[in-house]
Formats: C-alpha cells, structure tokens, sequence
C-alpha cells in the first residue's frame, strides 16, 4: 500500500509563485520503483492531467502547464513537488498527488494506483 498526503496549497493572487509537496509512504512505494504524477480537479470538472515524473526524474507536462509548472522528486526523503508559477484564476483547483506501479509516467488517471487527499489552491484576479 501507498500513502500520500498533499500540503501546500493555499489563496494566492495571480502571477504569484506556489510550491505543492506531496509525502509518500508505504511499503509498495519504498520497495518498487513508482512513477507519480499530478493531477488537479475544479468543482463540476473533470480531473485534469497536469505532470507526471518517472522512478528516475523524467519529466511530462500537460501542454497548458508546460514552462509555468515543474514537477520534481527527491526519492531519498520520498517526496515529490510540484513548482507553480505565473499563477493564473484558471489554475483554481484541488491538487491532487498520484503514484503507480512502474517505472514510466502517464497521462492519465485511471492509470494511477494511489492517490492523495488534494490541496485547494485557489488564485484571486
């Protein structure tokens, strides 16, 4: 089993910067190599691809995220960050944190095993 817990996520005006973390445990995680990505969810949406990073550090970005987010992973301290900047309102969302089996990043959720809680981020005009 995985555990993950999001923190980070707070009000921000537009145009500022935000750092997302997301804490992982668990036996499967620290004894199989896991690809893990971020997802973001608005009330009434869909959840929405938004990074993914490989067990050894390749990146994948959502095409509207790309240049503005960077995702990143420490797998010594077990954690992985999501780096936001140039905030716009449309960024508004729960971010959430997602871990699968193997080694390779995908796009989509329902290729994610675990899952975090979320953390609301909200940007104000």
């Amino acid at each position: 089993q995985v555990q993950l817990v999001e923190s980070g996520g707070r009000l921000e005006q537009a145009g500022a910067s935000l750092r997302l973390s997301c804490a992982a445990s668990g036996r499967t995680f620290n004894n199989y190599p896991m690809a893990m990505g971020w997802f973001r969810q608005a009330p009434g949406k869909e959840r929405e691809f938004v990074a993914a990073i490989t067990w050894n550090g390749r990146t994948e970005y959502a095409a509207s995220m790309k240049g503005r987010f960077t995702i990143s992973r420490n797998n010594a301290e077990n954690m992985v960050y999501l780096e936001m900047s140039s905030l716009k309102p449309e960024d508004t969302a729960a971010y959430y944190c997602a871990a699968r089996t193997g080694q390779f990043a995908k796009t989509g959720a329902d290729e994610y095993d675990y899952w975090g809680q979320g953390t609301q981020v909200t940007v104000s005009s």
